[in-house]
């Protein structure tokens, strides 16, 4: 089985975590072996030489996962702020 791909990024939309090490998880559109481009998400080393796996999306794709968080943006919120209250009273123990 080969491994040999190529990758082309199109457009770097954003920077979603910056490591010590350099690296960072970001969020791109790519062309993968010369395929229609795609939206990606990994972790890239700081010259684009080394990735992390990552995540893929077709348009459709990222349009759905979107409308589905702004569906459900304030059960989401309140989901992490319970989460963040639960975490921050074990720590005070």
């Amino acid at each position: 089985m080969s491994t040999d791909f190529s990758f082309e990024i199109m457009a770097q939309l954003g920077v979603i975590q910056e490591y010590p090490t350099g690296w960072m998880k970001e969020l791109n559109i790519i062309s993968w072996n010369g395929n229609f481009p795609k939206y990606d998400i990994r972790d890239w080393s700081p010259n684009h030489e080394h990735m992390s796996r990552g995540i893929t999306l077709s348009e459709a794709e990222m349009a759905r996962m979107l409308e589905a968080v702004a569906e459900k943006g304030k059960d989401i919120k309140s989901l992490f702020d319970k989460a963040r209250k639960k975490e921050a009273q074990e720590m005070e123990r």
